[in-house]
């Protein structure tokens, strides 16, 4: 399984969520601003447009009780921007633009098998992709994508 990847992808291992914040799944889900969640079972994905969204989410995840960064390397927290993928270096963590209705859409999964070299490593051959309820590929970022600058929004 994987999660979509679109815009601003703030990804959580959903062992640390259970593990670390208390209340778990229940206590995370009234963190989340938007309409945006989705999960693979072991992945937690919510979207943002903006890295100031992005900010305050993972001030909030910090706040209660997850890791953010170690070392320069995502711990329980990542981000995966949706054309370039993971932000910073992540042990755990696969990135890919996957084929769906003959385009392609950005994808994130755990992975913590052997590497072999650079490239995608998948635990099997086929993939299903979770998205947030009521997604379809028409009309989606994914879609429609289009880069506009932080600056080029502030009037």
């Amino acid at each position: 399984m994987a999660v979509l990847v679109e815009g601003i992808s703030v990804l959580v291992r959903k062992d640390s969520m259970q593990k670390k914040i208390a209340g778990g799944d229940a206590r995370f889900r009234l963190l989340i601003p938007n309409a945006t969640y989705c999960d693979d079972g072991q992945l937690v994905r919510v979207g943002f447009l903006s890295p100031d969204a992005v900010g305050t989410f993972i001030e909030e995840l910090e706040d209660a009780g997850l890791l953010f960064v170690e070392d320069g390397k995502f711990v329980d927290v990542a981000v995966c921007d949706q054309q370039r993928g993971p932000t910073s270096d992540c042990d755990w963590l696969e990135f890919a633009h996957l084929p769906i209705e003959g385009k392609k859409v950005g994808a994130a999964w755990v992975y913590e098998g052997e590497r072999m070299g650079h490239g995608v490593h998948m635990s099997s051959a086929s993939m299903t992709l979770a998205t947030p309820p009521g997604w379809q590929f028409e009309g989606s970022l994914s879609d429609k994508f289009q880069f506009i600058p932080d600056d080029a929004t502030r009037q």
